[in-house]
């Protein structure tokens, strides 16, 4: 991993963590007591043939009842679970569950309302390709 890339993947998971503070500290609906995503970019690569944009592959490790705060990617982002299973959801569509295998798909306008993991014993994995403009954050606090 280069610098960039790992003061982005400390940058993303300071901003998961502070979110989540913040969702607690407002009455958010998460446990108080729920574990932290753990967030690190494996890489990013501007677009030659897209000037301003940029692909993105991040990892995401939850750990057993893990819960992300509302948040938005100001980008397209696939997500690919890898082991266990997560509940996803964005504003105005239900929650869907996915399993090892399985994708989602949340778009640059979304609001990401639900992401946990779906097991209170058993941790879950996913990588996330967002699709993005090269000097955007990779998410952006919403509620």
């Amino acid at each position: 991993m280069n610098a960039r890339a790992m003061w982005a993947a400390i940058a993303l998971s300071m901003a998961l963590c502070l979110l989540s503070g913040a969702a607690i500290a407002h009455g958010g609906t998460h446990a108080t007591d729920a574990p932290h995503a753990v967030v690190a970019e494996v890489a990013s690569q501007a677009l030659q043939d897209y000037p301003g944009k940029e692909i993105t592959l991040i990892t995401v490790d939850y750990p057993p009842g893990a819960v992300d705060p509302i948040h938005r990617h100001d980008a397209h982002a696939i997500v690919y679970v890898l082991d266990g299973t997560i509940i996803m959801g964005v504003r105005g569509k239900p929650e869907q569950t996915i399993k090892a295998g399985e994708t989602f798909y949340e778009g640059p306008n979304d609001i990401h309302t639900v992401g946990r993991n779906a097991s209170q014993t058993k941790p879950a994995r996913f990588v996330v390709f967002l699709l993005k403009e090269k000097e955007k954050p990779l998410l952006i606090p919403a509620k």
